[in-house]
């Protein structure tokens, strides 16, 4: 069995190993249980579908580590990582786009304020093509897709990603975006705690590293 969000296109699929999954979604790791609809504000679908974004602007050297999508296998990986409903193949224009729309989210992730998130946001929908139409496929029940059909991967991603942005800005939760606050971190991640309490981007390095340094100044006094 596959979950994916349908009401944004994206999914995981039922196989991937936990903290795989919890890595990619910045949720903490088993033993601790993940996330579920009683823990946190969205639903699983909008989760997955924002854990698609922060995860695709972590690739950007810029978050403090080495360029996530250097190639095509790299995006390939990507794709399958979150199993983007309708796209077949990925070729090298599809590498340069994904790129340039990673740059974007990035803008947005890091805007000072919701207003500016919000113009950032308003620049990408802008200009990209989406077409909400209802859909069943592969034995899933009715759901909503965005992109438009033949979309390329980046307009795929434009379009699911971006509603699903919209979504939160639209709740009032752009402080959800959030940036980690690890000082020699600076991958992103989307808040998903209820009382938005999350600092980190992943409780098992940055968390952990900074609680050790933070005891460590402790014993020193």
């Amino acid at each position: 069995m596959t979950l994916r969000g349908p009401r944004y296109g994206i999914r995981f699929r039922d196989d991937v190993e936990p903290n795989e999954r919890a890595r990619v979604t910045g949720a903490s790791p088993l033993p601790h249980a993940p996330p579920t609809g009683d823990d946190m504000p969205f639903s699983h679908d909008m989760v997955c579908s924002l854990a698609a974004v922060a995860d695709l602007v972590n690739t950007a050297p810029e978050t403090g580590g080495p360029d996530g999508l250097t190639g095509v296998d790299d995006l390939e990986a990507y794709v399958r990582r979150h199993e983007l409903s309708g796209v077949e193949n990925v070729a090298p224009a599809d590498l340069d786009q994904v790129r340039a729309l990673r740059t974007t989210f990035q803008e947005v992730f890091g805007a000072p304020d919701s207003p500016t998130a919000v113009t950032r946001l308003n620049v990408l929908l802008e200009r990209t093509r989406i077409t909400a139409r209802l859909t069943e496929h592969d034995g899933y029940p009715l759901h909503v897709h965005y992109f438009a059909p033949g979309a390329s991967v980046a307009e795929h991603l434009a379009a699911e990603c971006g509603v699903a942005l919209a979504h939160l800005l639209v709740e009032g939760e752009w402080e959800r975006l959030r940036t980690c606050a690890a000082p020699d971190c600076e991958k992103v991640f989307v808040d998903e705690s209820r009382n938005r309490s999350r600092v980190y981007c992943d409780s098992r390095t940055c968390g952990n590293r900074m609680h050790v340094a933070a005891y460590r100044a402790r014993r020193r006094m």
